[in-house]
Order: structure tokens, then C-alpha cells, then sequence
């Protein structure tokens, strides 16, 4: 038992009638206009990650140690 199209017609009439047709269609506007805010939110984000250089590693001093050297072995042939 689902919703019939008979069910949606008769809910959309009941919206009409407690709504009016202008409260409806500036609510549609309101939305339309989060959406398109919404958009140009996320396309400022994408442009602004893309135009700032990654930030160099920072270097800390005194706890590094010079690599050292592989011992070099001699290995005679007998």
C-alpha cells in the first residue's frame, strides 16, 4: 500500500489551499537561491586551494644527524 497518484493529487490540492500559489512559488525562489549560493560557495573553495602554493616543509634544527658513511669492506681473495 503505497501512495497512489489519486493520494499525491489530493495532498497537492490540501498544499495549494493552505499555501496559496504565491507563498509556494517564493519558496521555490528561496531555494533556487540557496542552491546557487551554495554552487558559488564551492567553486570559491576549488579557486582558492588551487591558487595558494602547498606550504614548505618546516625544518627542525639540532635533531637531525648527518648520515653516515657504509663501511667499506675488503674482502680478499685467498
Amino acid at each position: 500500500m503505497g501512495l497512489s497518484w489519486q493520494h499525491l493529487l489530493i495532498f497537492l490540492v490540501i498544499a495549494l489551499l493552505l499555501f496559496g500559489r504565491g507563498k509556494i512559488s517564493s519558496l521555490m525562489g528561496d531555494v533556487a537561491q540557496g542552491i546557487k549560493a551554495f554552487k558559488k560557495g564551492m567553486a570559491e573553495d576549488d579557486t582558492a586551494k588551487t591558487e595558494t602554493p602547498p606550504a614548505a616543509p618546516a625544518a627542525i634544527e639540532g635533531t637531525a644527524q648527518k648520515p653516515v658513511a657504509p663501511a667499506q669492506t675488503t674482502e680478499t681473495k685467498a
